[in-house]
């Protein structure tokens, strides 16, 4: 790891970021805070993942390093979380809120499954996050050509 990082190895660090982990998963669980928390999380999410990135490409020169880390890190990041913000908006609206605990629970599954992956097999997490990516793109680019021709615009 890159020796500016080394404090995401503390204890103290360990302690704090764990303690954020739980509160938010917590959070996820209450109907409308979980909607404040995925907009308050998602340009959050970009950042974290680019700096996480970044954390663990030490080798690599500083024009590399930080554009591998934006677009690798940050962007897969941002992506998925911001998928789960528009799942859940639409959660929200259809079930009044309701139904959000079944999309925390799924995304808290999705985590530690593919964080167990990312140890044990991360070829196949690779492949996962992959497919995932691919049918994000996939969907958004549906709905906005949706959203096109219902505007009476091509």
């Amino acid at each position: 790891m890159d020796e500016s990082f080394a404090w995401l190895g503390s204890l103290p660090a360990l302690v704090m970021l764990s303690a954020a982990a739980i509160a938010e998963v917590l959070a996820y669980y209450i109907p409308v805070v979980d909607n404040l928390l995925d907009t308050l999380a998602t340009p959050a999410a970009f950042v974290a993942g680019t700096i996480l990135s970044a954390a663990v490409m030490i080798d690599a020169p500083p024009m590399v390093k930080w554009t591998a880390a934006v677009v690798a890190g940050g962007g897969v990041a941002g992506l998925t979380k911001g998928m789960t913000a528009i799942l859940r908006g639409h959660s929200t609206v259809l079930t009044g809120g309701l139904g959000n605990f079944i999309i925390a629970t799924a995304e808290l599954g999705g985590a530690a499954l593919l964080s167990f992956l990312a140890l044990a097999a991360p070829t196949v997490a690779i492949a996962l996050v992959a497919l995932f990516l691919f049918a994000a793109v996939r969907l958004l680019r549906r709905r906005f050509r949706g959203a096109k021709s219902s505007d009476g615009r091509m």
